[in-house]
């Protein structure tokens, strides 16, 4: 195994093991960060454009969310030049009109984490990102046009809420979420989004409904989970073909410049 990527790389996915068959010409790595080591991440080529594949919570599926280091996979992902990020991820709907195997492209979130770092910028310089727009617009874009020719039910507006886990919700939980306009509810989502802005990054999640969130299903299993996974697996790695293959080569969007009049010392400088 490598400690180094032999050329740039475009595109990760950050996602379950599965999709690391999209990859053609497969090399391995792990990546030295100042938060620690990634993972062993594949490297190789999706309709001939280089993309790292990053398993969340390892090859082995062995890590929970609450403990995975956020900062180390995306700080390597970044050394390794990717500039867009697609993730996919499992959610519980928390939306009565959404059902499990839905796609959802979320559009805003809600970050309900409790003990995970969620920043970059912990010491000098002072920095405050902009999160009007947490998702890149470009890669949103991208994903949903390739979903909605893919599946008839595409969430193309939704609120993303990310909770600690690893236990799921409650129903009282469900209910406020609710309230506060949450459609579906994860545990990964954050901080990733907050991290790939931080250093300039697209980013956008690809997600599907695994299961309806508690207080509207009776009981949640993991097995439930995985099922609604293995059934949507082999479509959803079809819509992020498309999506690297047609994504221009060129970013036209504003992530690249999140941290511009971001820091307060060259503020106050001006």
């Amino acid at each position: 195994m490598k400690n180094k990527a032999p050329h740039r790389n475009e595109i990760a996915i950050i996602g379950g093991t599965g999709l690391e068959s999209l990859l053609e010409g497969i090399e391995r790595i792990r990546v030295g960060t100042p938060y620690g080591l990634s993972p062993s991440m594949s490297i190789g080529e999706v309709r001939r454009r280089s993309v790292v594949f990053l398993p969340r919570h390892g090859h082995e599926h062995s890590t929970p969310p609450h403990k995975v280091n956020y900062r180390a996979n995306i700080y390597a992902i970044y050394t390794l030049g990717v500039e867009r990020v697609i993730a996919t991820n499992a959610v519980g709907a928390i939306n009565l009109d959404f059902r499990p195997g839905d796609l959802v492209v979320p559009h805003d979130l809600i970050d309900f984490t409790k003990q995970r770092s969620l920043t970059f910028y912990d010491d000098a310089p002072v920095t405050h990102v902009d999160f009007s727009e947490p998702y890149c617009p470009e890669v949103r874009a991208a994903v949903i046009e390739k979903a909605k020719q893919a599946v008839n039910t595409v969430r193309d507006l939704a609120v993303y809420v990310c909770t600690e886990g690893p236990r799921f919700e409650t129903p009282a939980e469900i209910r406020m979420l609710r309230a506060l306009g949450a459609d579906v509810v994860g545990m990964t989502g954050v901080p990733e989004t907050v991290l790939a802005r931080e250093l300039g990054m697209c980013y956008a999640s690809l997600c599907f409904v695994s299961n309806m969130a508690a207080g509207i299903a009776q009981r949640i299993t993991s097995k439930e989970v995985l099922e609604v996974s293995e059934t949507v697996s082999s479509m959803i790695a079809n819509v992020l073909a498309e999506v690297i293959r047609d994504l221009p080569r060129t970013r036209q969007c504003s992530c690249s410049s999140s941290t511009k009049n971001s820091r307060v010392s060259e503020i106050k400088k001006c």
